[in-house]
């Protein structure tokens, strides 16, 4: 697998292809990054961009973490003291998960955000934003259903964060487009590069199938869970045998989670992938790509409740050393 090939898979979009092409040129030492809102347990979700961060290091590229301590304050996630406390749990859980510590920075987003020429270039970005489009940036990410002058200003953070942190590649799910794209639209005037982007495809409600998978809404799986929770949860999910579902009675699309999870968090992080079957059912089944597993699915060669098994299985080897992280 060349250098492009491994930044670009398993993404929904790159901005621009040009701009990657000439990263995967010559990847070594070039920089990329992804902000969080310390939330003191990585979930699912935390795990698909961390799995690309793990792709761009074998790339070439270090890896800057911000754990972004001001972004929650300002999303109204709690004080700043108990924000900050569960910014250090999360980077413990980060390097447990596979990234490689001598290779990645962490970054609290107060170590440069209330410097004054920051500040004045925030302003800078203010004075060139309108709320409407500031508004649009934040419309997939914000917490609450109103929007606070806070959360206004938040979108012009992350477009502000990616020159001061010095990064070559921003990266983020598919909720963080909107944010990249005004980031491409504000940043030249105050003389800065537009961003190059990545951003990872978003995971369907497990158990519905639905929307997006999320922490707050629905069924999700986290380093706190047990084994015996994870299975428990993969079981319920929704799986019928077919990666293109027909829409509900609503007409609401809806996606196969479980082979989503599959595709974006097992395969890239495991060379082979055993289902196990007792041989009166045909014996164990071994794959080395998705497009395989897949194609069983489909014909009936793997029955989902043998996936839904194989996928907790191999979840909870990759959740094991965070949890065993934070237990500690």
């Amino acid at each position: 697998m060349d250098a492009h090939e491994r930044i670009t898979r398993n993404t929904a979009e790159v901005v621009t292809e040009e701009e990657i092409e000439t990263l995967a040129d010559d990847p070594d030492g070039k920089r990329a990054y992804v902000g969080y809102e310390p939330s003191g347990v990585l979930h699912i979700g935390h795990m698909l961009t961390a799995n690309k961060l793990i792709d761009l290091q074998e790339a070439g590229f270090e890896v800057t973490v911000l754990l972004a301590d001001v972004h929650a304050y300002l999303n109204d996630k709690g004080s700043f003291a108990d924000i900050r406390s569960t910014a250090e749990r999360m980077r413990d859980q980060f390097i447990a998960y596979g990234l490689d510590e001598s290779n990645t920075q962490f970054v609290l987003g107060s170590d440069f955000q209330l410097d004054e020429d920051y500040t004045l270039d925030l302003h800078a970005l203010e004075l060139e934003t309108t709320l409407a489009r500031a508004e649009r940036a934040m419309a997939d990410i914000k917490s609450g259903d109103s929007v606070k002058v806070s959360q206004a200003v938040y979108p012009l953070m992350q477009a502000l964060d990616i020159p001061y942190l010095g990064v070559d590649l921003a990266v983020g799910g598919m909720e963080q487009r909107k944010v990249h794209m005004l980031a491409r639209d504000v940043l030249p005037s105050i003389d800065r590069e537009p961003p190059t982007s990545l951003h990872t495809p978003l995971i369907a409600d497990l158990g519905t199938g639905e929307g997006k998978m999320s922490s707050s809404t629905g069924v999700t799986i986290s380093m706190e869970d047990s084994r015996e929770e994870i299975e428990a949860k993969v079981n319920k999910a929704y799986c019928p045998p077919t990666a293109d579902p027909d829409p509900t009675e609503e007409s609401v699309e809806r996606e196969n989670p479980v082979l989503q999870v599959f595709e974006y968090h097992v395969f890239p992080r495991f060379e082979t992938v055993v289902v196990e079957r007792p041989e009166e059912y045909g014996g164990n089944l071994e794959y080395e790509a998705y497009e395989a597993l897949e194609a069983d699915l489909e014909s009936g060669e793997l029955h989902p409740a043998d996936a839904k098994g194989a996928l907790a299985e191999y979840l909870d080897r990759l959740i094991a050393p965070g949890r065993e992280q934070l237990a500690e």
